[in-house]
């Protein structure tokens, strides 16, 4: 049979070819990862007979298994094949395989999958504290322990502290808690999965059976859990283990998270015959700014050597430039932009700020909006989820559906009314025994032998107001279906006594900061239900609106198309390009971060080259030019500090002509104002004819 030709470069073309064990391939940035996974996908199928329900990819996040699916449908000659593949992130398969196999995790079908925030609050509630920083700090310990595969006895026993002894003997309270509420949290989909295949070799057995090949993308940012995951799908008695795991040791910049670059190398020991392949060739930049990232990495202990090149050519010199401070810094960078698109001719979307950390971003956003420069931002929290919308939106969600266990737990809790821990519990033991919902549980027969009526009376009593207001939304009334959306919500938020609960719980200034931003959004909901009638003549009741906020949190961030400049966090933006790239704030104490001074040598050294897989990232995200900015003075907790440039500058071993300018390049307004002038003076050479 004739080998096919893809395009592909040497390399790249091993690596789709090869299918006669398990594969590392060592896909450096830009070099084309994502055709190596699709097009190995295709090859699969096409040329070597394999079912596409037997094809796992999986990757970290919802866009880009939607993307891989999509690129995949397009290579194949039957596309609808693309659809029987499992492409999904590793929580999504986690969830696929609980749905299926509940009952040996002692979980029912309808199992609830908490957030973040509904955990948090179960830990408050457990750790007897309202200090935010402390729940933080539990729930974090909680999810590296789970994440790392680190049982509750485990985690007590093996405290440095009494802080991490608390936090343990919480997390033995925290599994409790979700076992009864027959509830779990995101580590879980991971975790659980992994004690099923361990203790049950028929269901282990069932699922390699299932997904005879695996691939993985960003294989550098697993954690110990997920790669217990990989391992216990891949290898079996007498079964060759087939995969292709796709990752960056240079890229590797989740290590706070759980993620664990060992796993790299951990490959090697477990799978002796494994194929390493290196993609080295990058599609992306100039040699100039590949120069750069190769001299900075390079200063990082290498678990597998590798230098990117490109065929683009030397490129523009790269601009290190050094500001007064950061109102100046946030100036310059939009007046750069704003010429610079004006000389090249360019869209917004050709540009992209990338900085460390979110209160970076504000700054940024003032000076653009001066210049009218249209920006959107990614890494930042959405306005769907800031905990007093997610609060409003539980009750919306419990209205619309009674069987949504979290919606349901978070409601019942925010603003408390009378029930707690014990109650529920009880609720989730009775919703197990009936295989239903918490809401359903709730008025089972037998339920009064088992809670008080103190404790049953205002359980109850919830669920016949939940009940009410969803019959107002839906019976018929004199515009259409149900009551006025408007009133039904005033008549909801006045019950709940939702800016009571705010002022009880927060300072006064965070308080008047959640109660407008709540206001804000019935307001926006009433518009939303009022535009209904402008449209088709009938306005949206209250279960229309809820779909349209679950839809719009969903899809919240899919956006993307607008032209407008990308700011982005350096984590967000791993994985995706521009043509201009402006790094901002590179400073020692910023990147790297200023991390505790007071820790040990060694994790010093780990976080610095974790920082500087971060500042390989930034650098590598840029296509044609790079300008790097850092402040000489910048506000510090209100005081105005002396700045350093970060010592990775220094690394990148810049050319002189790619050198920090002698004198800052600074542009005043009216030198700008002249440089426009000039421009817009230059004679238009005319269109032929």
């Amino acid at each position: 049979m004739s080998t096919p030709n893809f395009g592909l470069n040497g390399p790249q073309s091993e690596a789709v070819l090869y299918l006669d064990g398990p594969c590392l391939v060592l896909a450096g940035a830009g070099s084309g990862k994502t055709r190596v996974i699709t097009q190995k996908i295709a090859y699969m199928i096409e040329h070597r007979g394999y079912d596409p329900r037997t094809i796992a990819a999986l990757t970290f996040t919802n866009k880009a298994a939607l993307e891989m699916q999509e690129r995949i449908g397009k290579l194949l000659k039957q596309p609808k094949q693309a659809k029987q593949l499992t492409v999904s992130t590793f929580h999504s398969l986690g969830v696929k395989i609980l749905r299926q196999e509940a009952a040996g995790v002692g979980l029912k079908d309808k199992f609830s999958i908490m957030d973040s925030d509904d955990c948090y609050t179960v830990v408050s509630d457990l750790a007897v504290t309202t200090d935010k920083q402390e729940i933080r700090r539990i729930q974090n310990a909680i999810s590296l322990w789970k994440n790392g595969l680190v049982d509750p006895d485990d985690a007590i026993n093996q405290a440095k502290d009494e802080d991490e002894a608390q936090a343990g003997r919480v997390y033995r309270n925290y599994v409790a808690t979700l076992q009864a509420y027959q509830a779990v949290d995101f580590d879980d989909l991971i975790r659980l999965p992994v004690e099923l295949f361990r203790n049950n070799e028929p269901i282990r057995d069932r699922w390699q059976r299932r997904l005879r090949y695996l691939l993985m993308d960003e294989y550098q940012d697993t954690n110990t859990c997920q790669y217990e995951l990989v391992k216990l799908l891949v290898t079996g008695l007498g079964k060759k283990p087939m995969f292709t795991a796709v990752g960056d040791d240079d890229q590797a910049i989740y290590a706070w998270r759980g993620a664990s670059v060992e796993n790299l190398k951990t490959l090697q020991t477990d799978f002796p015959d494994l194929r390493v392949i290196k993609l080295e060739q990058n599609y992306r930049s100039t040699t100039r700014i590949l120069q750069a990232a190769n001299a900075v990495i390079g200063n990082n202990p290498k678990l597998f050597e590798k230098a990117l090149w490109s065929e683009h050519g030397l490129g523009e010199p790269i601009k290190v430039l050094g500001m007064p401070n950061e109102e100046t810094e946030a100036d310059q960078v939009a007046m750069m932009i704003s010429s610079e698109r004006f000389q090249r001719k360019n869209k917004w979307a050709d540009y992209a700020i990338l900085y460390r950390g979110n209160h970076q971003a504000r700054i940024i956003e003032q000076a653009l909006r001066k210049e009218r420069i249209p920006y959107t931002i990614s890494g930042g929290q959405s306005f769907f989820d800031k905990a007093e919308i997610k609060d409003v939106i539980a009750y919306l969600r419990l209205i619309a559906n009674q069987d949504d266990d979290p919606a349901f737990i978070r409601a019942i809790t925010t603003p408390k009314r009378g029930v707690g821990m014990t109650t529920i519990e009880v609720l989730g033991e009775v919703s197990k025994q009936w295989n239903c919902s918490l809401f359903a549980a709730a008025f089972k027969g037998g339920l009064e032998a088992r809670l008080q009526d103190r404790q049953l009376y205002p359980l109850r009593e919830f669920c016949h107001w939940i009940n009410e207001l969803e019959d107002r939304a839906t019976r018929p009334g004199p515009s259409g279906s149900g009551d006025n959306a408007a009133e039904l919500l005033d008549d909801m938020m006045k019950e709940i006594n939702y800016e009571h609960y705010l002022y009880e719980n927060f300072d006064d200034k965070a308080a008047q900061g959640k109660w407008q931003n709540v206001l804000e959004f019935t307001n926006w909901l009433k518009e939303r239900g009022r535009g209904g009638r402008e449209r088709d003549g009938e306005e949206k009741n209250l279960l229309e609106l809820t779909q349209m906020v679950a839809l719009m949190s969903m899809l919240e961030g899919q956006d993307e198309e607008q032209d407008a400049v990308r700011m982005s966090t350096l984590h967000a933006s791993k994985g995706l390009e521009y043509p201009h790239v402006y790094l901002v704030g590179v400073e020692e104490g910023i990147l790297p971060h200023k991390g505790d001074v007071d820790d040990p040598v060694e994790k010093i050294a780990a976080r610095i080259q974790e920082e500087r897989r971060l500042m390989y990232v930034g650098i590598t995200r840029a296509q044609r030019t790079l300008h790097i900015t850092w402040c000489k003075k910048r506000k510090r907790a209100g005081e105005l500090m002396h700045c350093d440039p970060s010592r990775f500058i220094k690394e990148m071993a810049l050319e002189v002509g790619d050198a920090p300018p002698k004198e800052d390049e600074v542009l005043s307004p009216k030198a700008r104002l002249a440089n426009l002038k000039a421009l817009l003076a230059t004679p238009k050479v005319p269109a032929p004819e």
